[in-house]
């Protein structure tokens, strides 16, 4: 299991974090995840997101994040980190909603739109169709937030 995170950078066991997600889905709010990688100099970093947000009396939101470091070498393309990205974001959805069938949840991925000249707006409808595929809600940029800002940050 990860290393996780709560957003103020304090050490948080999972198994808190599964805590706060039911409260969270008792009070009806929605989970969002996602997550983000960046290219360093010999390697890259991968960070997820679990993002709580909407919740009823809930002002503002709450996250937690897990990051970790591979090798440079072991995703030859952006397409192929993408795909590394969405995988981890499904995996850590299929946890949760394996303990909670009827949660609000959607994953977020970091990708631009078909519409868009982007670097990745090339891999937007195959992102989208996997998310599709595994059953889940799919949000991309300017949307995706859980991936875009809140994973974003800590891949830095």
């Amino acid at each position: 299991m990860s290393t996780w995170f709560d957003g103020s950078g304090n050490p948080t066991d999972y198994a808190e974090i599964i805590e706060s997600i039911e409260e969270h889905h008792r009070k009806g709010g929605t989970v969002y995840i996602g997550s983000d990688s960046h290219l360093h100099s010999h390697e890259y970093s991968l960070s997820s997101a679990i993002v709580l947000h909407g919740a009823s009396g809930q002002r503002g939101g709450k996250y937690f994040i897990t990051s970790k470091k591979f090798n440079k070498d072991s995703c030859h393309s952006l397409a192929e980190r993408i795909i590394v990205e969405t995988e981890k974001t499904i995996m850590i959805a299929r946890n949760i909603v394996d303990l909670y069938p009827d949660i609000k949840i959607e994953l977020h991925v970091d990708v631009s739109s078909a519409e868009k000249d982007e670097a990745t707006s090339g891999l937007a409808k195959m992102v989208i169709g996997y998310v599709a595929g595994n059953g889940f809600n799919c949000e991309i940029k300017p949307r995706a937030f859980a991936a875009a800002s809140v994973a974003d940050k800590h891949t830095k």
